[in-house]
């Protein structure tokens, strides 16, 4: 309809003012509920063309509109916006042409041809899923239902990173003798969180170890602070300093630092020094030693597992097939799934060699030290190590390998990323990579960068062990919905297998549609209570308001009502009718808009302005027992569309509607 005004206002100015009109110059958007109208014409871009007031310009306008096109019932000037407002016949024939389209609003599958990728999860196998997961995993499932029911082929992706020194510190902790406690996943402990335990325990010890030196010199730094040792000449401090470590270069100080220590000390006795400065000496060295030891412990794990050690491998296998699984049973819970699945641990290597062919060309630079790093200071960012110094892969490698080995295999028209805003400048820096080892297709890779999401008390921390596991969510939210479910009291005669299935849809689309109604580039709080509230912009208020149609439609069934083979009728509408139409219209284009914008909430927040407008009519207006038979059918057509709209839109949303709450 949009277009079709267009070209009947560019046909008008031609014809009052002879002039030819940029289409684009041409402004056409919904009424506003104060004024009278369906579709309103802004007015003053067209000035410049009738060099006539905003108000002449579109009372003519409006004239020719309405003598123009039949469908026209009237118009209203509001200074330069001219309102039109199209006949009841317009809109009973527009919603019957939606009525008998049985998937509305959805596109068939391959009417285009262009395939899409959509990454997201991308989970670390150093510890479970959480609530920040949680987001990303719903917007990237949604973003994929979105673009397929734009007609698009959606290839679910997932790259599992199972590789790197975050990994190691969770095998170093589980390795660990005097830590570990030779534990295996059960029924009440997933192999993720056991794993995901084990992270948490190395980067507590490492805090405690740090917390140790730093109380146990305390005294020599207080000194240091003082300005004691200003009386030492600083050049000759930095001299005695590099002397002694020089010395311990080759000394394995993860594996003997007592003795390494005690080494330190016989050096310094054979130094004509004060005693303080042997105090600072110690204290520097303790404090390197001790603060990077168990760092410097899962550096080796990761060098011996790139080198393919085969006990290092063994231990990664197992400790990497808990975590897998774990996350599987959380995916299936939350309704999410993935058509192919890659693994860090399988691409970086074709990471390594991308960049060591882009060194031998010349594109990338090695330092004296043996890493390899991208110069991008030209392109306003600095550089970027892809090598380390001990010739082991960093993140960016791996994400290099995945990019080629995709694109080798389906040539996508676009790849999308669902992966945090604190990750703007590593995607930036994919793409300038990937072009500088000049592969074209660099552009088509997209980074739908999201806000974080934290809680009511602040941000989570898992170094701290101190986020919201996303199983123990899902259960909160189960048990949130069941408690006001019940508060409630409708489910008295329903089975207990029917209560759980409605908790859980319930508890899921509360969790869902709260999360998916937030613009995905804005932070956000989530409150587990305030999702699950069955009034106001929640999941569980346009569940029930499905589930209160289908109560409508099973009473006429059961009055054997046949509300389906009315042909057009022509009544006066009432204003919630026809703005039940005017929104289930919508859907439509809400739903190429969602796809055009990667933007869930689109969708999200029209099924709310949807499920209110019908709360409204619904309370408005007689149905079962309006006396006219055309209009009750008509109503009841009305009402069963609505449901299928509401039913499709949470759908793209991955929310079950439950026939009943």
């Amino acid at each position: 309809m949009e277009q079709i005004l267009k070209d009947k206002v560019a046909e008008a100015i031609l014809h009052l003012y002879g002039k030819e009109i940029d289409k684009s110059q041409i402004q056409i958007q919904k009424t506003r509920k104060e004024f009278e109208g369906d579709y309103t014409i802004v007015v003053f871009p067209l000035l410049k063309y009738s060099k006539k007031g905003p108000e002449e310009t579109s009372k003519r306008l409006g004239e020719y509109l309405k003598s123009d096109f039949k469908e026209i019932d009237g118009f209203n000037v509001v200074k330069g916006f001219l309102n039109l407002e199209f006949k009841t016949e317009f809109w009973l024939s527009l919603f019957e042409e939606i009525f008998v389209q049985p998937d509305y609003g959805i596109t068939s599958f391959g009417e285009y041809k262009d395939l899409y990728m959509v990454e997201y999860s991308s989970p670390n196998t150093n510890k479970p899923l959480h609530l920040g997961h949680i987001r990303n995993n719903l917007i990237g499932f949604s973003v994929s239902k979105i673009l397929e029911a734009n007609g698009y082929q959606v290839i679910k992706t997932n790259i599992v990173n199972d590789r790197g020194i975050h990994i190691c510190k969770s095998m170093f902790a589980y390795g660990n003798d005097k830590w570990s406690k030779n534990e295996k996943p059960s029924s009440k402990l997933k192999g993720d969180k056991l794993v995901g335990n084990y992270y948490v325990k190395f980067e507590t010890k490492s805090k405690e170890q740090r917390n140790t030196i730093k109380n146990k010199w305390a005294n020599v730094v207080i000194r240091e602070d003082a300005g004691i040792l200003k009386k030492y000449n600083k050049d000759q401090l930095s001299i005695y300093f590099k002397e002694i470590t020089n010395k311990l270069v080759n000394k394995d100080f993860e594996n003997e630092p007592v003795r390494v220590l005690k080494e330190i000390k016989s050096e310094l006795q054979t130094k004509n020094i004060d005693g303080t400065i042997k105090d600072y000496i110690i204290c520097r060295i303790n404090c390197q030693i001790y603060s990077t030891l168990y760092i410097n412990r899962a550096q080796k794990i990761l060098q011996k597992w790139e080198m393919g050690d085969s006990s290092v491998l063994k231990l990664w296998e197992m400790m990497n097939e808990w975590v897998c699984e774990g996350f599987d049973q959380t995916y299936k819970r939350l309704g999410v799934e993935f058509d192919e699945t890659d693994y860090e641990s399988k691409t970086y290597e074709v990471g390594k060699k991308l960049v060591k062919e882009a060194l031998n060309e010349g594109i990338l630079e090695q330092k004296k030290d043996g890493s390899v790093w991208a110069d991008l200071t030209e392109d306003g960012l600095d550089e970027k190590l892809l090598l380390r110094a001990d010739g082991t892969a960093v993140y960016m490698t791996q994400d290099l390998g995945t990019a080629v080995l995709r694109y080798k295999k389906h040539k996508f028209k676009e790849h999308i990323y669902v992966v945090g805003n604190e990750q703007n400048y590593h995607f930036q820096v994919l793409k300038l990579v990937l072009k500088k080892m000049r592969y074209p297709w660099a552009d088509k890779l997209f980074h739908l960068s999201y806000g974080m999401v934290e809680l009511p008390e602040g941000k989570m921390k898992s170094r701290e062990g101190t986020v919201v596991d996303a199983d123990d969510l899902i259960d909160e939210m189960l048990i949130t919905a069941k408690e006001m479910s019940e508060e409630l009291g409708k489910l008295n005669d329903y089975s207990e297998k029917d209560k759980e299935d409605i908790f859980r849809k319930v508890g899921l689309g509360a969790l869902k549609y709260f999360i998916l109604k937030v613009d995905p580039k804005k932070n956000m709080t989530f409150d587990p209570k305030e999702s699950v509230d069955f009034n106001g912009n929640t999941g569980p208020f346009i569940q029930y308001t499905y589930t209160r149609i289908k109560s409508v439609l099973r009473k006429a069934v059961d009055l054997k009502i046949n509300w389906l083979n009315d042909g057009l009728l022509n009544f006066p509408l009432l204003g919630k009718e026809k703005e039940l139409i005017k929104l289930i219209r919508l859907f439509s284009v809400v739903v190429k808009e969602a796809g055009s914008n990667y933007s869930p909430a689109l969708v999200a927040n029209y099924c709310y302005d949807l499920a209110k407008e019908y709360n409204q009519f619904y309370h408005d207006h007689t149905i079962l027992r309006e006396g006219d038979t055309g209009v009750r059918n008509f109503r009841l057509r009305l009402s069963e569309m609505t449901g299928r709209v509401i039913e499709s839109g949470m759908g793209l949303l991955g929310i079950e509607v439950p026939e009943r709450m």
